[in-house]
């Protein structure tokens, strides 16, 4: 990205440039210290910025959330199909990832600020129709509405929190928003909990409380300020060079202030005309870093995340959890988990770096959804028989079927059966009520509430004694994936990018995030119909089998590195980059005109167009090893 002048050097305690950590002497390579140890204390305003941003993670969290406990009870009240359900799951997805591909225009003409305020606001009018919905028709338009407000929000917030922190502690301040999204899961899977004792309408209250953190960041970023970066490249430099001053305390200001600066003129001078995704695909660095971006918020959807928040509650009825109060609370541990592991990566992240804990996160989520799938299996094959076959005034084909799990493949049908506590007994398939699918339309389950209690009706799901091996594969799950692939692809696609394509690169990536998830949540109901439900988590685990592919080949470590230098690891040959990660090496950049006497630890060329990466493979070795990547 061309020179930069000395004085990028000395920033008054945090170099943009500078030697090895920890020093290294003419015989020995740079000595291992951890670098959190000595960096200086952070602003607490940035805290302020990164937490009141990243209740936009929470607002997304919440809404991922509180919908897997609503539909339950929306189920009931209003007869939603299977479809109407994906509808209602699927609509906001698909609103948030066309607000998504929107929010990267709107993101360089209005700046991260305006988006984020937009964002909320648009929650917050979502939350109230949704709130005071009249049917399904308006719920829906509701649904749509806070979509758009969550899409603007999930590509904005990550780069706004990138954008104005110290990149020692970027990757751990990223990741806050992915705990608040977790956070915002737990939070709506109490709230589900709680109304769920209410009577008719206790939905309304999950879905419209979403209002009030909503609102509090509105009010908030009302009086926070605009993105440096976003405003020096709009020319608002005395701007710029205040609320750097705020974020930094006041150190190495003006040094921070020309780092930014050259690079923007850099990539002025290097990036021509035309719109900025040509540019990006022009580019090769940028583009193959928009592949690899793109490719990990696809593979994050592929491996069934949301599937498993959206329908948490769904899935443990279909493992055999029969009460919807018990299902809804079981799905709060489901979130609880999500939220505590998701703080596990937020301690990892700065420690072990992106690319490792991506690996291993993959690797424990396979063998999680493996276990799902074996769970729903010993179900399947374990399944209660019918022993009794009624005649059916309706003539239905229910009565057909020998079992319960063949029975739950038909729609139009349900399993209603006696339960001693110990056994099933007096069992039959029956048609499910035109009115709800809440009972039978006919039989010892049409009629719930005069029926005796030891009479229940399954819908979705087979009684099994399995129901603990499916809880378990949920909670390792969610275990495995909240460290690293959930927090991981927001936070390496925050840096990847240089200035002048972050906006419309975090754009794509999120819009690509966005349509699998409507894919994988508006299909999942039909694939568990069409392959059985082990078989639809059989095939999720495949598929994070190719995700652990893609990691290992093609993502190099950003670990501790400079937004603007981010450019040099993708110089190379797409997937060559996961081979030639750094990971613990120490990775250091260089410029031409910097002495860096007596450390002297890589050449330094006299191409002002070039830039030098040192790599120093273990703490042992005298001078590491030189690549060259030009910008």
């Amino acid at each position: 990205m061309g020179s930069r002048g000395p004085e990028a050097v000395d920033d008054g305690g945090r170099s943009l440039i500078g030697p090895p950590p920890g020093g290294s002497g003419p015989s020995g390579g740079p000595l291992e210290r951890d670098p959190l140890e000595r960096d200086p204390p952070m602003p607490g305003f940035v805290y302020v910025l990164a937490l009141f941003s990243a209740l936009g993670g929470f607002l997304f969290g919440y809404d991922t959330g509180v919908v897997s406990g609503a539909m339950l009870l929306l189920r009931g009240e209003m007869g939603l199909s299977n479809l109407w359900q994906e509808l209602l799951v699927s609509s906001t997805v698909g609103a948030a990832a066309l607000a998504s591909l929107g929010g990267g225009p709107l993101n360089g003409w209005l700046g991260r600020r305006v988006c984020i305020l937009v964002a909320s606001f648009t929650f917050s009018l979502g939350g109230v129709v949704l709130a005071l919905a009249p049917d399904r028709a308006v719920l829906l338009g509701g649904r749509i509405v806070v979509g758009l407000g969550i899409g603007i929000a999930s590509m904005t917030v990550p780069v706004y929190i990138a954008e104005v922190s110290p990149p020692e502690r970027r990757g751990q301040l990223v990741t806050i928003n992915t705990l608040f999204i977790t956070g915002g899961q737990f939070v709506a899977s109490v709230i589900d909990g709680c109304f769920s004792y209410v009577g008719r309408g206790g939905w309304r209250y999950m879905l419209g409380l979403s209002v009030i953190p909503a609102a509090l960041q509105f009010v908030g970023f009302l009086f926070l300020p605009e993105s440096p970066r976003w405003l020096l490249q709009k020319g608002r430099g005395p701007e710029a060079l205040q609320v750097l001053g705020r974020i930094t305390g006041g150190r190495g200001v003006e040094a921070e202030y020309q780092a930014i600066q050259s690079s923007i003129e850099d990539e002025q001078r290097a990036g021509g005309g035309g719109p900025v995704i040509s540019r990006i695909l022009r580019h090769g660095p940028t583009r193959r870093a928009l592949v690899v971006g793109c490719g990990l918020q696809m593979f994050q959807q592929l491996s069934g995340i949301n599937t498993v928040m959206y329908y948490s509650a769904t899935i443990l009825q279909m493992a055999g959890v029969r009460d919807d109060k018990q299902a809804i609370w079981l799905a709060a541990v489901t979130s609880a988990t999500n939220f505590l592991f998701t703080l596990v990566g937020v301690w990892l992240v700065e420690r072990v770096g992106r690319r490792k804990l991506m690996l291993g996160s993959l690797t424990g989520t396979g063998l999680s959804l493996v276990l799902l799938a074996v769970g729903f299996l010993l179900s399947a094959q374990n399944s209660p028989a019918v022993t009794l076959h009624p005649v059916d005034p309706q003539n239905s084909s229910c009565s057909l079927y020998g079992s319960c799990q063949s029975c739950m493949t038909d729609p139009g049908c349900g399993f209603c059966y006696h339960d001693n506590g110990s056994s099933v007994f007096n069992s039959s398939c029956a048609p499910i009520s035109l009115a709800s699918t809440d009972h039978a339309s006919w039989g010892s389950c049409s009629n719930l509430t005069a029926a005796s209690g030891c009479w229940f009706w399954a819908y979705n799901y087979c009684p099994t004694p399995y129901s603990w091996v499916v809880l378990t594969g949920l909670v390792l799950y969610l275990a495995f994936f909240a460290p690293g692939m959930g927090p991981m692809p927001w936070t390496v696609n925050s840096e990847i990018y240089p200035l002048w394509a972050r906006s419309t690169g975090n754009a794509c990536s999120s819009g690509v995030n966005w349509t699998f998830n409507v894919i994988v949540s508006l299909t999942f109901l039909d694939v568990a119909e069409l392959l059985t439900y082990y078989g639809a988590f059989f095939l999720y685990a495949g598929l994070v089998v190719l995700g652990l592919l893609f990691v290992l080949g093609c993502l190099p470590e950003t670990k501790g590195l400079q937004l603007e230098d981010m450019d040099a690891l993708f110089s190379g040959p797409l997937c060559s980059c996961g081979a030639s990660s750094p990971g613990d090496a120490h990775v250091h950049y260089t410029r031409q005109g910097l002495d860096l006497s007596p450390a002297n630890y890589g050449a330094v060329g006299s191409d002002s167009a070039i830039a030098y990466i040192t790599v120093s493979t273990s703490p042992r070795s005298a001078g590491g090893h030189n690549i060259m990547n030009g910008l």
